[in-house]
């Protein structure tokens, strides 16, 4: 379980470590003002997240620490458990933190790692573009020196004429020259130093200098004493919503961690452990939520210049929060002066770098059906809840898929009493078959065989009745699920009160016993399964006297 550190590829790695936390100090403060459980909040996430993923993950490049989905949905937890309980809201919100990590190490000890990013692209798109909308409204409150009011995205879209009439100029320019140094820095520069650090550490020595005099809203006290445990708060009745919660902040957070492990995968040509992942992230977040960190996941910004920088190992993880926690302790009371429209500003971009902008653009070339989901998820994601939009999204998805797929293979269910040249008979099964004159009838299916084409096998039924004997056969089918074996199972057992001649022709032996365990070895007998359709019409041509 433990990834042994090396120094295989020591200096490659120390200036992934290196470069990864100068990306993550401005992400973190950012991320833990915008959660409102405080940047040291985020700061203990980078670091506890960061530390246990890279000990026990199983993508030795990924870079995990607070990110922008993660935190939308903290702070709508740290929202309602502090207006639910205004004395311990804090605490449960790192409960749900500690239950989101277990979800994760159940998920990874279940092998479920492989799975978790299994469902349409354009609801993954809808809910993640749902989210960088969440995050960028939300700025809109520091952003004009206002502290959130309640309610989440909709909260703030509703009390906007009122931060509008309301505004703090001062606050806002802050903002907008953050956004236009992380926008417009020359790629020359960042290569070597991110631009949200750049727009972090100028615009506050142009406050802390020159606007010292203007009431600007700022961090304030950052308390970077050795963090104390939270140790889990919640009544009985709570329990339910927190772990609502903690399934949602858990799932987001694999989903999350899987999409950049796949993308480290692509840079480094390497594989990584799916199940051995969701382990190191569990354990990393309950750590965080034990000591008042932020939930954390993959980040696809660190990662992505960890690996740039030619960290090849964990050791780059370790290093990175080595480097943090140095910077954090040597430099807090530094930090302190942050003003909290440089945080939001960076957080905007953040929120923009969310949104699905690939397929947003693509949105009238693709299928009307992916596009109405990606904006059905989207919306439901910004005013209803996750949970209600990725389950909603994912059923329609489905819905959709299934009807398409059982459209396709309706036409590989063919009964057939005379020839056809479509189906693949050699000479002397098609000789049998004009011999039958109609008597015999080739029930014939083809491909995986879905419980959306049981209504098109039902319909074939109807041909029972104009011969003597059927053959059901299997061949060809690769894939047959309970539904459709219980349809057969229907076929069969009315051809066999009709007093018929049937015969199964299937060369999977796994299928032939899953249809006998399934009960039909009380309607025929096991000699009746033939694994060779000439065997299978000589056999009904003999038992129907045709010569």
């Amino acid at each position: 379980m433990f990834n042994l550190i090396n120094g295989s590829n020591l200096r490659g790695d120390i200036l992934g470590g290196l470069t990864a936390a100068i990306v993550s100090l401005p992400l973190a403060l950012t991320f833990g003002v915008a959660s409102g459980a405080g940047a040291e909040a985020g700061l203990y996430g980078a670091v506890l997240v960061g530390l246990f993923a890279a000990l026990f993950g199983g993508t030795p490049t990924l870079i995990s620490e607070p990110t922008g989905p993660m935190t939308v949905i903290m702070a709508a937890v740290v929202s309602s458990t502090i207006a639910a309980n205004p004395e311990n809201g804090l605490a449960m919100a790192f409960t749900v933190v500690m239950i989101a990590g277990a979800f994760q190490i159940m998920f990874g000890a279940l092998r479920l790692g492989k799975y978790i990013t299994l469902m349409p692209y354009s609801v993954v798109s809808g809910f993640m573009s749902g989210i960088g909308f969440i995050l960028i409204i939300m700025q809109l409150a520091p952003l004009t020196g206002h502290s959130a009011p309640p309610g989440g995205a909709t909260g703030m879209l509703l009390a906007l004429p009122e931060l509008i009439k309301t505004t703090n100029p001062v606050e806002v320019l802050l903002g907008l020259a953050t956004l236009c140094i992380i926008f417009l820095s020359p790629n020359r520069i960042k290569k070597y130093v991110p631009p949200q650090l750049i727009a972090l550490v100028a615009i506050s020595l142009v406050s802390v200098f020159f606007l010292s005099d203007n009431s600007i809203n700022r961090i304030g006290e950052i308390n970077v004493s050795l963090p104390s445990i939270q140790l889990p708060v919640f009544t009985a009745a709570q329990l339910q919503t927190m772990m609502l919660d903690g399934m949602i902040l858990g799932m987001l957070g694999c989903i999350d961690s899987m999409l950049t492990s796949v993308i480290a995968d692509n840079l480094t040509r390497t594989e990584h452990k799916s199940d051995k992942e969701l382990i190191g992230q569990g354990i990393g977040n309950i750590f965080s939520g034990l000591f008042g960190g932020l939930p954390g996941a993959g980040a696809t910004m660190g990662t992505v210049v960890n690996i740039q920088s030619g960290a090849r190992t964990a050791l780059s993880g370790v290093v990175r929060v080595v480097v943090l926690i140095i910077a954090v302790f040597g430099a807090a009371q530094l930090l302190e002066s942050i003003p909290l429209a440089v945080l939001a500003g960076i957080a905007i971009k953040v929120g923009l770098d969310i949104l699905d902008w690939s397929f947003i653009k693509r949105a009238h070339r693709v299928s009307w059906q992916s596009t109405a989901i990606m904006y059905l998820v989207l919306l439901l994601t910004l005013f209803v809840d996750l949970i209600v939009a990725v389950g909603l999204g994912v059923f329609i998805a489905n819905i959709m898929t299934i009807e398409k797929l059982s459209r396709a293979q309706e036409g590989n269910i063919k009964a057939i009493s005379d020839m056809d040249d479509k189906l693949p008979l050699n000479r002397e099964q098609r000789a049998l078959m004009n011999a039958a004159n109609g008597r015999i009838l080739l029930l014939y299916l083809s491909g995986p065989m879905i419980f959306g084409v049981a209504k098109a096998l039902a319909r074939e039924q109807a041909a029972l009745k104009d011969c003597d004997a059927v053959i059901v056969d299997l061949t060809d089918v690769s894939f047959l699920d309970d539904t459709i074996s219980l349809a057969i199972e229907n076929v069969i057992k009315e051809a066999v009160e009709s007093l018929k001649e049937v015969y199964v022709i299937t060369k999977q032996k796994k299928v032939q016993e899953r249809m006998l365990r399934m009960g039909m070895e009380d309607i025929i007998s096991e000699h009746r399964f033939i694994d060779n359709r000439t065997e299978a019409l000589r056999l009904a041509s003999f038992k129907l006297g045709i010569s």
